[in-house]
């Protein structure tokens, strides 16, 4: 058995013995196997059942366990309780362009390697007897894994182009080198009608499941398919002054930035997926505005802000949460600002108002820090001014939200004036006073708020 948790391990056992008992045959099929000779606990469970019709398993199943069904045409059966999805072999057969155009059908009697085909790579094509342990390796998967190489199956592998971003998340989480003919393979492989939300899905396992980021990017630089990310591909060959980026251009630059943004990921997954996504378009303005200056060197005058328009047209490709995509683009526009505010050595007031602006400084502190950090060789380390604004945020409360007005509406009703359009003018105005640090608690917003009155004859 491999590495199984104590529960799973059981509920495979049962599985595997109750289906040899009925003429079939159970393996652990795909991911749960690689990873479980990796030396990984799998938290995903997929065991495939040869030699017993759908009927068959789901009257075998249902002495034990409870579940749902999916599919019509061919059987999966999601076990209630479990991380266990259990299945019959299939065929499939392409039908039209898209990773969804395929006729899927059962087969339980199909040969191991003709259902070991129709996975994408070697690694993810090896089964594991739950009785015996034997592992089944028609395409010489294991050997691949001990060697770190992703290889594609079969040739079936170009039916669905979404493996070629499946192929980039890969790399990225288990460090695989690719093998040159599934880089090749992959050339050639159109990007055809693929779903936004599922080419999004890739990306996003890219940044928070991967560990080598800049090799996943490598590989859709290598394989040509960065041409259908023009803002990404604009970056490569984009040169950078050698003194504050000896490690090349702006390609280069963004991986190394992701790599140690990857180190450093906190476990949330929202907040690693704003400040993963800013990372990666950090740089996006500077094939805009990168030119040599009159002094001889390279220059990128502005590229923060130049940055928002590509950021912005990248993601909204791929997602159209809104919400998600502005938080990423303030980022990527202000991702100079805390070099610049510790250079000037700037006041409060232009901290609150930075936190204004972006939400959360602490986000852009994690962006200036995989940016400082993605030069090598150049010495790694904490960023000076990411430290200093962290420290000056957090005594102004704004570390990790905008400043919240104090003065509000009920005050001015407090003080017996009726709702207008005035409100919202004197509450501006409010907040402004707030953020150049003129009050700081209720008792002064009520000693501004009289004074103002006063001046403007309210």
């Amino acid at each position: 058995m491999l590495k199984l948790s104590k529960s799973d391990a059981a509920a495979c056992r049962w599985i595997s013995a109750a289906a040899k008992e009925a003429g079939g045959r159970a393996y652990l099929v795909g991911g749960c196997v690689r990873d479980s000779l990796l030396g990984k606990t799998p938290k995903d469970i997929d065991i495939e059942i040869y030699g017993l019709t759908p009927a068959m398993v789901e009257k075998t199943l249902s002495r034990r366990f409870r579940f749902e069904m999916v599919g019509k045409s061919f059987g999966v059966w999601i076990l209630k309780g479990f991380c266990i999805d259990v299945s019959v072999p299939r065929t499939e057969r392409k039908t039209g362009e898209g990773h969804r155009a395929f006729d899927v059908e059962c087969d339980p009697f199909l040969p191991v390697e003709a259902a070991c085909a129709r996975r994408d790579f070697t690694v993810n094509s090896m089964l594991c007897d739950c009785l015996t342990g034997e592992i089944v390796d028609p395409y010489g998967g294991r050997k691949d894994l001990e060697r770190g190489i992703l290889r594609h199956t079969s040739d079936k592998f170009s039916e669905d182009p979404l493996r070629v971003l499946r192929a980039m998340q890969f790399i990225a989480r288990f460090g695989f080198s690719p093998a040159q003919e599934t880089v090749e393979l992959c050339s050639k492989i159109p990007f055809e009608n693929l779903a936004p939300e599922r080419v999004f899905e890739e990306w996003k396992k890219l940044l928070l499941k991967g560990s080598k980021i800049s090799g996943g990017l490598n590989f859709l630089r290598d394989c040509g398919w960065i041409r259908h990310f023009p803002e990404l591909a604009a970056c490569s060959g984009c040169p950078q002054d050698p003194e504050w980026h000896p490690e090349g251009d702006v390609f280069v630059h963004t991986g190394f930035c992701l790599d140690h943004f990857a180190a450093h990921r906190t476990g949330d997954d929202r907040e690693d997926l704003v400040v993963g996504l800013a990372v990666l378009c950090h740089d996006f303005g500077k094939p805009l505005c990168t030119a040599f200056g009159e002094d001889g060197k390279i220059h990128s005058y502005g590229h923060d802000v130049l940055g928002a328009r590509p950021a912005r047209e990248f993601l909204g490709r791929m997602t159209r949460e809104k919400s998600l995509i502005e938080e990423v683009v303030v980022l990527v526009e202000r991702h100079m600002a805390v070099l610049d505010l510790w250079r000037s050595g700037a006041g409060d007031s232009a901290i609150r108002r930075l936190a204004r602006k972006v939400g959360r400084i602490d986000r852009l502190v994690r962006v200036d820090d995989a940016d400082r950090n993605g030069r090598p060789p150049l010495e790694p380390g904490d960023s000076p001014q990411g430290v200093w604004i962290s420290e000056r945020a957090r005594e102004l409360s704004v570390r990790d939200s905008a400043p919240k007005p104090i003065l509000m509406g009920r005050h001015l009703v407090s003080r017996g004036m009726r709702p207008s359009e005035k409100f919202k003018a004197i509450l501006s105005a409010a907040y402004e006073a707030q953020l150049d640090g003129e009050f700081s608690d209720e008792a002064g917003a009520a000693e501004w708020l009289g004074g103002f009155l006063r001046e403007h004859g309210a």
